[in-house]
């Protein structure tokens, strides 16, 4: 496979269902590719660099005035353009402080005893939805819990969860670098439903506050007054609400397969960064020049699309040795699956700790699991993972 082809594999629909041998090939003809325009970097050190580099730009809502024309008017694109996700400094970083500032280390700390018994609970229904021994992991826990994480820390209500799994799961298509138009419109109507419930939940929380992320974002906001608009408010909500899921049910659904396919866990704090370098939740970003540059040693000019594909910088041999085999005891492991640098992921600590919490619990179980009948995978690329995971849990 030469690069043209891997590039187009990787930007053709199913492309997640494994990327890693056009990563590979892609890799082989060196860690920045220019095709069409746009440039394609895959190797480790120069995805770290691009991602650290002040110069560079998200995809923004000046940006996508340039390249498209009517997206304006469109709640799956908007919602998120108003988010932490799509702006640049120096908004972005007032937006960061703000954020940062109330979904902060200590109240992620607080969440351990609320991860615990989420975890207990999902492994009771778990239990319960055995059908001769065989359930499927991703329905029954790799996406229940994530969502009782978030929905406990934001102050959603119990019977409310159920809605996000489908709001997410049709809002988060526009993050793929393409989509149908089909699932713009599901997109659309998606971002409608979660602005009217967010918006409603901001003025209950105004009259009401309590210990929970909507409250304190909101006062946050009305505190710091014109850092952040109405939409960026409800914008972040919903970055943190569905972003910060997904991710989790990737990082704990690609755990769950490596155990169930005969990994063994020694220390689950090990093993988790492993599972995130080996299989990243989310495999790819991009960004945009500002200015004229330099990537390893290939000119890139101002205004030209660079794509950082996550997942093949994770597997970079240069970096990592023997990087397709898992290896928990990988020494200096750092992969860049939450990114690097201003937009470094501010969910990463929760998403590490909700699988360094849930795997061990699962084996502790069910010390006798393993696969039963074939996985499928997600289709998508940005946010891949596994859409059914069967095992055996007797």
């Amino acid at each position: 496979m030469d690069a043209a082809t891997a590039i187009n594999t990787l930007l053709t629909p199913g492309a997640g269902r494994d990327p890693y041998p056009a990563y590979a090939a892609l890799r082989a003809a060196g860690p920045v590719i220019g095709q069409g325009g746009a440039f394609f970097v895959t190797g480790y050190a120069a995805v770290d660099a691009v991602l650290r580099d002040s110069t560079m730009r998200v995809y923004d809502s000046a940006l996508l005035d340039e390249q498209w024309d009517d997206w304006r008017g469109n709640k799956g694109v908007e919602l998120f353009v108003d988010s932490m996700l799509r702006t640049n400094a120096p908004h972005h970083t007032s937006m960061r402080r703000l954020a940062s500032g109330v979904f902060t280390a200590r109240r992620v700390a607080r969440l351990r005893e609320v991860i615990e018994a989420q975890v207990e609970e999902a492994l009771d229904e778990l239990a319960a939805h055995r059908e001769d021994g065989v359930v499927d992991v991703v329905r029954h826990l790799a996406y229940p819990l994530p969502i009782g994480v978030i929905c406990a820390l934001l102050g959603v209500p119990v019977s409310d969860r159920n809605l996000f799994r489908r709001l997410a799961e049709a809002l988060t298509a526009v993050l793929e670098v393409r989509f149908t138009e089909a699932q713009a419109v599901a997109a659309h109507e998606a971002a409608k439903e979660l602005e009217d419930y967010f918006s409603a939940m901001i003025a209950l929380r105004r009259q009401e506050p309590r210990d929970d992320l909507v409250t304190a974002l909101a006062a946050a906001h009305d505190a710091d007054g014109s850092t952040l608009s109405a939409g960026e408010l409800l914008g972040n909500l919903a970055l943190l609400l569905v972003a910060g899921f997904e991710t989790t049910t990737n990082l704990l659904a690609n755990g769950i397969h490596e155990l169930a396919t005969g990994r063994v866990m020694k220390n689950p704090d090990k093993f988790v960064e492993e599972s995130l370098r080996y299989d990243s939740p989310v495999q790819l970003t991009e960004r945009f020049t500002s200015v004229d540059t330099t990537v390893a040693g290939v000119g890139i000019p101002a205004g030209s699309e660079i794509v950082l594909f996550l997942g093949a910088a994770n597997r970079d041999p240069d970096r990592f040795p023997d990087p397709d085999r898992f290896d928990e005891d990988r020494p200096g492991n750092a992969p860049l699956s939450f990114g690097a640098g201003a937009h470094y992921c501010l969910g990463a600590p929760l998403a590490r700790l909700e699988a360094q919490i849930a795997l061990p619990a699962l084996v502790r179980r069910f010390p006798r699991m393993e696969a039963a009948g074939e996985p499928r995978s997600r289709e998508r690329l940005t946010l891949r993972g596994w859409a059914t995971l069967p095992v055996s849990v007797d």
